[in-house]
């Protein structure tokens, strides 16, 4: 069994001008998570807001740092140490341009991968041994017209429900990890849904189809 999980924070940036942009993915579920479990009013501590929840396997504090996504880490170092936490009992979701639109996964531990909030986390916790729920947000493709950055602080480019579909899944997957540990979550929302393989042959016999027909598969 996982340790239990009693630190669940979300990444992003402060203000109004980020709220609603890629890098802020994170952010945005964490508050979805605490509406789910009613936490209670929200107050500032550790650099960032703090509510406080009754999860299924005990008392859980939720934390946005009021930090930009650089500076996370002066947040969360203080809040573990605080509630004299281990980093194992510490999950971060955040915003992932590795992961396609709309998918969500689970790691413990490994590096940053170039995500600046999770590598200050890291130097925070003075560990990388932290749970982390990763959101996709996609990466740019060849129009865009930018950097890294310009992209993650930019406001998705989906409709608004399947936003709000890539939030709600950040909440649940959190969810999952705070009732039945991390491991348990990642077996869950990484398991391939019914019929998802048979219908991925369907596409790939349909686009060389088109290919043989002479026309260019979409």
């Amino acid at each position: 069994m996982d340790d239990p999980i009693r630190l669940v924070v979300g990444l992003g940036n402060p203000g109004a001008r980020y709220a609603k942009t890629r890098h802020n993915a994170g952010q945005r579920a964490v508050e979805r998570l605490a509406e789910r479990l009613g936490a209670g009013r929200p107050r500032a501590r550790f650099g960032g807001v703090v509510s406080e929840a009754r999860g299924a396997g005990g008392p859980v504090t939720l934390l946005v740092p009021t930090t930009f996504m650089n500076d996370s880490g002066s947040s969360v170092g203080p809040a573990m140490g605080m509630l004299k936490l281990a980093p194992s009992q510490v999950l971060v979701l955040h915003d992932e341009v590795d992961l396609p639109f709309g998918e969500v996964r689970g790691k413990l531990g490994g590096g940053s991968a170039g995500h600046n909030g999770v590598r200050s986390v890291a130097a925070g916790l003075g560990s990388s041994d932290f749970g982390r729920v990763r959101l996709g947000v996609g990466s740019p493709d060849e129009t865009f017209r930018g950097t890294g950055a310009d992209w993650v602080l930019a406001r998705h480019a989906e409709p608004d429900e399947e936003v709000d579909a890539l939030i709600e899944r950040g909440a649940d997957m959190a969810r999952v990890a705070l009732v039945d540990g991390l491991e348990s979550a990642i077996d869950r929302f990484h398991a391939r849904e019914p019929g998802s393989r048979a219908a991925r042959r369907r596409r790939v016999s349909d686009a060389d189809g088109d290919s043989r027909d002479g026309e260019s598969p979409r």
